[in-house]
């Protein structure tokens, strides 16, 4: 059998740096540093080659700025890859040295004794839609900051809106329109942040309009009408679970999707002393802050009602679907409001993020019984 050679590669937009790591000979050796090109990393397995003989090659890199695009270009040319989750990699580094040629040891001594966890690559489809509902995401950021630009103009110049109680109604929006200040350079000014605002709601809902399409493709409108019978998920939230997430069957039990997803407490014990700390917010962050958000809706309205929007949504789903999202919703405010006479807000919340996500598994895995 052909002997295998772990390659670490340490990838960044300006460099690549490989090295090779082989179990028999427990050593690191040919350490190059090549442009940050695909081709340059076959050449360099190519050299290896002609010099070590005929072995198979595993390479692998954290993943980072790159997304998946090695990836694919490495599987076109059949060269086996894996895309390292950074926060299960094992670690040989020592305190106060860091370099590139060390971090690339570290991968391949990882490839090597399978002390990692890989990246869940995404196929076509489920990256394009994700990366549209991201590039969505960034707009409405910048939506925010305009917001907060646009309320701390009116501050600085003396104008507090007095007329009700919550900022962008319609009744804000009316008052805002009829703002003057008094100084021509000064309204251009104003004005000009209004249009920005307008600008960028009219952007955001274009790409709601594209979501909602993208939603009733024939792959994903089931799941994201499924999705739609819990509180708090609407198929924005429903969609960017999915694409987000990929399989669900790849995780074996709800417990462990909720760690994927770092929703569930850290540890930090010793000896007999266990310590229970916060969440340990490891894995992929949209997901959890769009499954935090979603949790802050069960802190509304009374529990065993059901409001006629979510009847709405929950309509031409299967009757055992409909029961089993109805039982998790009315588990879930219990729960909300048990702990909320208790404790903070906060812990409530995440407390019903880390089981609305075991109760999303459920669903899309088809364990709705």
């Amino acid at each position: 059998m052909n002997s295998i050679l772990y390659v670490g590669m340490d990838v960044h937009t300006t460099n690549y740096t490989l090295c090779c790591y082989s179990i028999e000979k427990d050593e690191v050796f040919a350490v190059v540093q090549v442009e940050p090109d695909y081709r340059n990393i076959l050449k360099y397995l190519d050299q290896v080659r002609k010099n070590y003989g005929d072995c198979h090659f595993l390479c692998g890199y954290e993943a980072g700025c790159l997304g998946y695009s090695l990836y694919h270009q490495l599987a076109r040319s059949d060269v086996d890859c894996v895309i390292l989750a950074p926060s299960t990699m094992a670690t040989t580094k020592k305190k106060g040295i860091k370099n590139d040629k060390r971090d690339a040891g570290n991968i391949a001594k990882c490839l090597a004794y399978k002390t990692y966890s890989p990246v869940y690559v995404l196929s076509g489809d489920d990256n394009a839609v994700r990366e549209y509902i991201r590039m969505r995401d960034d707009e409405k950021d910048t939506l925010k900051r305009i917001k907060q630009r646009l309320l701390s103009f009116c501050t600085r110049h003396g104008k507090s809106f007095t007329e009700g109680r919550s900022y962008w109604t319609q009744k804000h929006l009316a008052w805002l329109e009829k703002l003057d200040f008094g100084n021509a350079v000064l309204q251009e000014a104003f004005q000009e942040y209004l249009i920005l605002y307008r600008q960028a709601c009219e952007k955001i809902d274009m790409f709601d309009k594209r979501i909602e399409e993208f939603a009733c493709r024939e792959e994903y409108a089931d799941k994201v009408k499924k999705l739609s019978c819990f509180i708090g998920i609407k198929t924005y939230s429903a969609l960017a679970l999915i694409v987000e997430t990929g399989d669900f069957n790849r995780f074996l039990s709800a417990e462990n999707y909720a760690s994927y997803i770092g929703l569930v407490p850290g540890e930090e014990s010793s000896g007999n002393s266990i310590q229970r700390i916060g969440i340990t917010r490891a894995g992929n962050s949209h997901v959890r802050s769009l499954l935090v958000e979603a949790a802050q809706c069960y802190g509304r309205g009374s529990v065993g009602k059901k409001s006629k929007t979510l009847s709405s949504r929950q309509a031409g789903n299967e009757p055992k679907v409909i029961a089993y999202a109805d039982r998790a919703n009315e588990r879930l405010k219990r729960k909300f409001y048990r702990i909320l006479f208790r404790s903070k807000r906060n812990i409530a919340v995440v407390a019903v993020a880390r089981e609305l996500a075991c109760f999303v598994w459920g669903m899309m895995t088809g364990n709705v019984a």
